[in-house]
């Protein structure tokens, strides 16, 4: 990916108090481009062509609330393409790929969930009073920890500015 379209370098300014549709996609993809979500895909996944673009997009398409293939479609909506920095791939070839999909190629998926969560976790967003800086640019830095406070535990993302 070239660097101009790198997610850390993303600026987000707001003319508009109510303008809130879909901001979350700025954090997913930020974690996305640090934790090499696309690249995992691209090597792990024996679904051709473009693994990569194409896990992404299903990724992304989930957190701004798909639950069908066309939902997808979202994505291609004004320069949302920009801010995930990577091409936004159409519904119809989401499909096309899900559909080639075997058991083997499930467990494939399997293993690039891992890989993510192993990376983040060893980075410092495990149990501890650390953060993990997951970058952002010099206006979104995302920090995430792990709350030890509950008897079940979860990641708790923070969104500031620095």
């Amino acid at each position: 990916m070239p660097p101009s379209r790198s997610a850390s370098r993303l600026s987000v300014t707001f003319d508009d108090d109510h303008s809130v549709a879909d901001a979350g996609l700025a954090l997913v993809a930020v974690l996305s481009e640090k934790l090499g979500l696309e690249e995992l895909a691209q090597e792990l996944v024996d679904v051709h062509p473009l693994p990569g673009w194409r896990v992404a997009t299903l990724v992304h398409a989930m957190v701004a609330g798909a639950s069908f293939i066309d939902d997808a479609d979202v994505l291609r909506s004004g320069s949302t393409a920009e801010v995930l920095g990577h091409r936004v791939m159409a519904p119809s070839t989401l499909g096309t790929f899900l559909r080639r999909f075997s058991f083997g190629h499930v467990r494939q998926l399997d293993k690039l969930a891992e890989a993510p969560l192993t990376g983040a976790w060893s980075a410092g967003a495990g149990p501890g009073e650390n953060y993990w800086d997951a970058g952002g640019t010099e206006s979104l830095s995302v920090r995430l920890r792990r709350d030890s406070c509950s008897s079940s535990s979860s990641l708790q993302g923070e969104i500031g500015s620095t």
